[in-house]
């Protein structure tokens, strides 16, 4: 039986988020275990929310100092509908590689959300999408029933590279088969931190929400906990005290290719939410760390791109290969570590 929210006076409340706690979850204060649940919350916030009773605990208004239990459901209200069902179509221009009567397939730039969500309303790739496409086809998924017109899967905010959108029912029921099977080959290119030992290798290991911080990923080697992600690797090119692999994966977890490089101990380039935008690798030379600051100036995001992704095409079957090349800004960085290593010292 679901849980009475409260009512204020002439208003209906609706269920913005929903949290369950792990089951392994330890004692946390209420107003921290929601912040770090909500991209883009700031404590005050989140205290305010709580003041005002719009966030439930087992259904009954809770309090910023309730410490949460395992399997507590924590639900956030308020009296007007989640932004996330006010889909405005917006005319952003984006790179589509290929399209047809069936699925279109974009090249994403970094920076660019893939879908509306807290603090980004607007500018993302489904408010383009919608301007530029009519009538794609609906999908509810994630605790909220989040509307995706013709997404079957994403990419990261900062991660470049493709996607593809399916422009019709058949499309979206068929390809989104194709994925859950993983009858496909998506192939990444990385710059990560430190000398990869192996020239190949495959990393396993569950991933799931980090006990300590929700707003990122961690590997749960034992498998108790998170779902069952594999990645592999092959290194294209080495720098020393960094590689450029190709990750090649074979499921599509959150994060799933940067929080298996850190697990081995490789974090992405410049990954703020990983450990990737410190210097993990090199010398203590004044200029080489200034070496490193020019390519996180040149490059202010993850060094991560989608670059290729084959499929059969969902209704005629014909084998369908795509390949993004690599964006500017990662291009350049690669080509001042070559540069780098050709003239550093012995």
């Amino acid at each position: 039986m679901e849980p009475e929210l409260p009512q204020e006076e002439n208003s209906e409340l609706f269920e913005h988020y929903r949290f369950e706690a792990d089951k392994g979850q330890g004692p946390e204060r209420l107003d921290r275990f929601v912040m770090l649940r909500i991209e883009g919350a700031s404590r005050t916030r989140v205290q305010t929310a709580i003041e005002n009773g719009n966030v439930l605990v087992n259904g009954k208004p809770g309090k910023s100092s309730y410490k949460i239990k395992p399997l507590d459901l924590v639900q956030v209200v308020f009296p007007q509908p989640p932004r996330e069902i006010e889909l405005i179509p917006q005319n952003i221009p984006i790179e589509i590689l290929f399209e047809d009567e069936d699925l279109v397939i974009v090249s994403k730039a970094a920076g660019m959300v893939v879908h509306p969500g807290y603090g980004n309303y607007t500018g993302t790739l489904i408010n383009a999408l919608i301007y530029h496409f009519q009538h794609l086809p609906v999908s509810r998924t994630g605790p909220e029933g989040e509307i995706r017109p013709g997404l079957v899967h994403r990419i990261d905010k900062n991660t470049s590279g493709l996607l593809v959108i399916a422009k019709n029912e058949v499309a979206m029921t068929r390809l989104a088969k194709v994925f859950f099977d993983r009858d496909l080959d998506r192939r990444y290119v990385a710059l990560v931190w430190g000398d990869v030992k192996e020239d190949e290798g495959t990393v396993t290991g569950h991933i799931g929400r980090s006990l300590r911080d929700r707003k990122v990923m961690q590997v749960f080697p034992e498998g108790d906990q998170g779902k069952h992600a594999v990645t592999h690797y092959k290194v294209l090119e080495r720098f020393g005290y960094v590689t450029l692999v190709e990750c090649k994966l074979e499921t599509g977890r959150t994060h799933q290719i940067r929080v298996h490089m850190k697990y081995i101990g490789h974090p992405v380039f410049n990954d703020t939410e990983y450990g990737g935008d410190q210097i993990l690798k090199g010398t203590t030379f004044t200029k080489y760390k200034q070496f490193i600051q020019n390519c996180f100036g040149i490059m202010p995001r993850h060094a991560l791109h989608a670059r290729t992704l084959s499929f059969k095409h969902p209704r005629t079957k014909k084998e369908l290969h795509f390949e993004a090349p690599l964006p500017a800004d990662m291009t350049a960085v690669i080509e001042k570590w070559r540069v780098y290593m050709k003239n550093r010292p012995e």
